[in-house]
């Protein structure tokens, strides 16, 4: 699986983060994601799954690959 972020689209939520900490974090200056692991294991699908579902401003994708 491969994770798409579309940072001009983040509104700095950080509900991803709270979903999946070991893929997103936040930048320091304005709060908006950033993707840490672009192809994260297979272990932490249901976590990125979650990101995905609760983003408010549906800016994450998760493509299979």
């Amino acid at each position: 699986m491969r994770v798409e972020l579309d940072v001009p689209k983040c509104v700095a939520s950080g509900q991803c983060v709270m979903a999946a900490p070991d893929v997103f974090d936040q930048r320091d200056d304005d709060g908006v994601a950033i993707l840490l692991e672009e192809r994260p294991g297979e272990e932490l699908r249901g976590e990125v799954e979650e990101a995905v579902a609760i983003c408010p401003a549906a800016a994450i994708r998760l493509v299979q690959s």
